[in-house]
């Protein structure tokens, strides 16, 4: 398929079919690189757990980090050698 380049601004931009974009799982975000001489687009990549520490701390600030079960010990736990 062949597509314009238009002009954005100062930059350069195409229309990616709709189809396209849900094909490639493209919603509201693209990861885009540039690959030995090649525009690439994908899906970001991000940390499963980005954002955690800040959450935490956030928790911990607020005094709302308690357990939300309250602990509680196994049958043998008294054997046990610390």
């Amino acid at each position: 398929m062949i597509t314009t380049i238009r002009r954005l601004g100062n930059s350069r931009g195409i229309i990616i079919p709709k189809p396209m974009l849900k094909e490639a799982g493209l919603d509201e975000e693209a990861e885009i690189a540039l690959e030995r001489g090649a525009i690439v687009l994908r899906k970001p990549r991000r940390n499963p757990r980005q954002g955690w520490a800040e959450a935490s701390r956030k928790l911990a600030e607020s005094g709302d980090d308690q357990l939300v079960w309250p602990e509680f010990g196994n049958r043998n736990d008294r054997d046990l050698q610390w």
